[in-house]
């Protein structure tokens, strides 16, 4: 008897840290897609400047210009295309995770039945 409890007690650490790592991927999820959103805004608004209108990107902590329109535009789509490889692999380690945590619900949920029995 004491044995499985040390080992409910293992399981039920093991799933408050699965829910742990599902907590952290989704904020790491909403982080990106506000990068993702802020970028495509970017994008539109450089689509709407004039030929010749000034453009400064953020670099660290001061402002630069920029005087490649279509270079700039071309490097936020890159980064674009990269955070969304990233949510995609985020996406994937979560429904892992969340599977796995859904089977160890099962089993635990099982196994407490069965001791109360």
């Amino acid at each position: 008897m004491n044995d499985m409890s040390q080992e409910m007690q293992g399981k039920i650490m093991q799933f408050q840290q699965l829910q742990q790592q599902i907590q952290m991927i989704a904020q790491q999820k909403y982080q990106i897609d506000m990068q993702v959103t802020e970028i495509e805004k970017t994008v539109e608004e450089l689509a709407k400047l004039k030929k010749g209108a000034e453009i400064y990107k953020s670099i660290g902590a001061i402002l630069v210009r920029n005087d490649d329109k279509e270079e700039l535009k071309k490097e936020l789509e890159d980064k674009k295309e990269t955070l969304e490889i990233r949510l995609k692999t985020l996406s994937n380690q979560e429904k892992t995770l969340r599977e796995m945590h859904q089977n160890l619900q099962k089993e635990l949920t099982a196994a407490l039945q069965k001791e109360k029995a």
